[in-house]
């Protein structure tokens, strides 16, 4: 009898944790199906521009497209989010992305294309901030970290799946196929968000106009937090100058690898499913034991051997030893995503997410321009070699920074997985409210 009282009680016990994790199950389940939506998309996409021009400077123009739509809409898109419900944004988004994405195939011209191209990156800039936003209202704080270590796990699985699977689907069949089943998957994504709960009852009278006013008056508003909350400003954005780094030297690396390090294009190839394959290990290895890594732990070992990852990329002589570079920083990059993640989550009150996510977008997205710039200018006049190396040693010291900013032990609340977080969060967000 006791056995069989034993064996109900943890019978019921699973079906109860099943029942917790449902929605975080399905939320998953959208974004990941997104993701590979996304990667499979850049496949078809450079594919395409190419077939068109022959031009790399125009395949290259897709790098460029993102940040300047981001430029122009980051202003104003939190002040839309914050008012609205996430929920019917994301949804709406997806929506969008596909239909976008399926009348590709009958563009034109290239410039359509990128007309087209530019309506995509709107919606993704609203898609960034809502999904952020609507992820931290649905997944209780307590969840967090290990809906973000899955999250990742499924982000880097769709870093190996989308390429394989576009590179696959226009063999066997045809770009335009490619971009109609990639459609799908945004499709298949939004029914499955359409499963899951609204968590806000937005009335339609307090909804306030999007005039020029009320986005100045947004603007205040976030920095009014990041002068309030200077310390969790400040970790956000050296987290943001890392991954600037980490995105000027990604931007050369086909070129690096192969003129400086001299890669053959198939050893390229061989690198990047290589990365791929160390990124889903770590993820999978952090999903598994999320609960036992404090977000400082993963927050630091993911940007010191994220960094260590690089450095050994910059001053690479062989496949041998760039192969060892790109498996130790894909591997602990979803150590540091996952703990940003959180972090952010658990101090950006949900009132103002929407909007400082927007501006954070908006400064990241300058800066990356910037960097594109800068980079390509100095690539023709110093050695891509000396320029690779240069910005791998300023990664390193903002790392070392970062990690100093981390261990500071009177910010240690910051970092509380339940309870004083939340209480901080939940006095900002009345402040603002």
């Amino acid at each position: 009898m006791r056995q069989d009282a034993s064996i109900a009680s943890k019978f019921l016990e699973g079906k109860q944790i099943l029942k917790q994790w449902k929605v975080p199950a399905i939320l998953l389940g959208s974004l990941g199906i997104a993701n590979i939506g996304d990667f499979l998309y850049l496949v078809a996409i450079n594919i395409i521009v190419y077939q068109m021009t022959g031009s790399a400077a125009a395949v290259a123009g897709l790098w460029m497209v993102s940040p300047l739509v981001n430029i122009l809409t980051k202003f104003w898109t939190g002040s839309f989010i914050d008012y609205r419900s996430k929920r019917k944004i994301v949804l709406v988004t997806m929506v969008l992305r596909a239909t976008f994405i399926a009348i590709i195939p009958f563009a034109p011209s290239l410039f359509a294309i990128y007309a087209i191209l530019v309506l995509l990156s709107v919606a993704k800039s609203f898609f960034g901030p809502a999904s952020m936003t609507y992820v931290t209202m649905l997944v209780p704080q307590q969840k967090r970290k290990r809906f973000n270590s899955l999250r990742s796990f499924t982000s880097s699985s769709a870093f190996i799946i989308g390429p394989a699977l576009g590179g696959t689907l226009i063999l066997l069949t045809n770009i335009s196929v490619t971009l109609w089943l990639n459609a799908g998957f945004f499709l298949v994504a939004a029914v499955l968000l359409s499963l899951l709960p609204d968590t806000e009852k937005v009335k339609h009278e307090k909804i306030p106009a999007l005039t020029f006013s009320q986005v100045a008056k947004d603007f205040t508003v976030v920095v009014d937090f990041i002068g309030s909350r200077k310390y969790v400003s400040a970790i956000y954005l050296g987290f943001l100058v890392v991954m600037l780094f980490s995105f000027a030297m990604d931007v050369q690396e086909v070129v690096f690898t192969q003129q400086v390090i001299g890669l053959s294009e198939i050893e390229y190839s061989l690198l990047i499913s290589i990365t791929g394959i160390g990124s889903v290990s770590g993820a999978l290895w952090l999903s598994l034991f999320a609960n036992k890594v404090s977000i400082r732990v993963m927050m630091i070992i993911g940007m010191l051997m994220m960094t260590t990852g690089y450095l050994i990329y910059a001053f690479s002589w062989s496949f041998a030893s760039v192969t060892v570079g790109f498996i130790i920083l894909g591997f602990f990059n979803v150590f540091l995503n996952a703990g940003i993640t959180t972090f952010y989550q658990n101090n950006v009150p949900v009132s103002v997410m929407g909007r400082v996510t927007s501006i954070f977008g908006l400064i990241q997205s300058i800066l990356q321009l910037f960097f594109i710039l800068v980079i390509g200018l100095l690539a023709d006049f110093v050695s891509l070699k000396l320029t690779i190396g240069s910005l791998a040693i300023l990664m390193l010291i903002t790392a070392v920074l970062f990690t100093i900013a981390v261990l500071t032990p009177k910010y240690s609340d910051w970092y509380a997985e339940e309870g004083k977080s939340l209480e901080k969060v939940s006095l900002v967000s009345k402040k603002h409210q």
